[in-house]
C-alpha cells in the first residue's frame, strides 16, 4: 500500500507559511493539509478563505482542506474558487451530507466526509458510492499536537472492512497524532493517508520523518 502524506500547517510558522510549504514538498509531502476551523464546530479559531487563496498561488502540491465548521455547505463555492483540490467537511456539522457531496463535485473538487472518534462508522454508508475520501480523526478535532486515540484503529478496521465488502474503492485518510508509529498502526488498519503537523514541522530532518511516515 502506498502512502500519502499530508503536511498539515496548522503546526507550520504561520509567519513564514511560503517557506514552511516549500520545505514540506521538498520533503516529499504530496498534499498540504489545511484546517479551517470556526469556533463553533470546535473550540478553536484557525484561518479560511483568503489565506488558502494565498496558499495556492506558491504550491503545486494537493490543497486537502478539512472544514471543522457549521453548515459547510454555505462556503463550498469560496473554498473551491481559492484553490482547494480536496474539501473534506464533518458528518456531525451537515444537515444533508449528500447536498455538501454534491456541491463540492459540482466545482469538480474531491469530495471527503470526516466523524469525530466518538461517531459511528455506520453513518458512512449511505454516501459510500459518492465519497472520494473518508477522514477518521484520531484526535479530538479542533487542536493540533494532541496524542492519538488508539480506540480509532478499530474504527479504520471496520471502514475498511465495509469498503471491501463492497468492492468501492476510496482512501481512507488518519488525522491527529500520527508520527512514524501511529502512521505504522494506521496503515496496517487500512489507512493511506497519513496527516502530519507537529510531527513533521517540529522535526529537525522533515525528510526523513515523512520517509518513516511511509515505512
Amino acid at each position: 500500500m502506498n502512502r500519502i502524506v499530508s503536511a498539515s500547517i496548522l503546526s507550520a510558522d504561520l509567519c513564514n507559511i511560503e517557506s514552511e510549504i516549500k520545505r514540506a514538498e521538498k520533503a516529499g509531502c504530496e498534499y498540504i493539509h489545511f484546517d479551517v476551523m470556526d469556533g463553533v464546530f470546535v473550540n478553536n479559531i484557525s484561518y479560511g478563505i483568503p489565506v488558502l487563496k494565498s496558499v495556492s498561488k506558491v504550491t503545486s502540491a494537493v490543497l486537502d482542506v478539512h472544514l471543522m465548521i457549521t453548515d459547510p455547505i454555505r462556503y463550498i463555492k469560496q473554498f473551491a474558487e481559492s484553490g482547494a483540490d480536496i474539501i473534506t467537511f464533518h458528518y456531525e456539522a451537515a444537515s444533508d451530507c449528500k447536498a455538501v457531496i454534491d456541491a463540492i463535485h459540482s466545482f469538480g473538487k474531491k469530495a471527503g466526509m470526516s466523524v469525530k472518534p466518538g461517531t459511528p462508522i455506520s453513518v458512512f454508508e449511505p454516501y459510500l458510492d459518492n465519497l472520494d475520501m473518508i477522514l477518521i480523526m484520531t484526535v479530538e478535532p479542533g487542536f493540533g499536537g494532541q496524542g492519538f486515540i488508539y480506540e480509532t484503529l478499530d474504527k479504520i478496521r471496520e471502514i475498511k472492512s465495509i469498503l471491501d465488502s463492497k468492492g468501492i474503492s476510496v482512501p481512507i485518510q488518519v488525522d491527529g497524532g500520527i508520527n512514524d508509529v501511529t502512521a505504522a498502526q494506521s496503515a496496517e488498519a487500512g489507512a493511506e493517508i497519513m496527516v502530519a503537523g507537529s510531527y513533521l514541522f517540529n522535526s529537525p530532518d522533515m525528510e526523513r520523518s515523512v520517509a518513516l511516515l511511509r515505512k
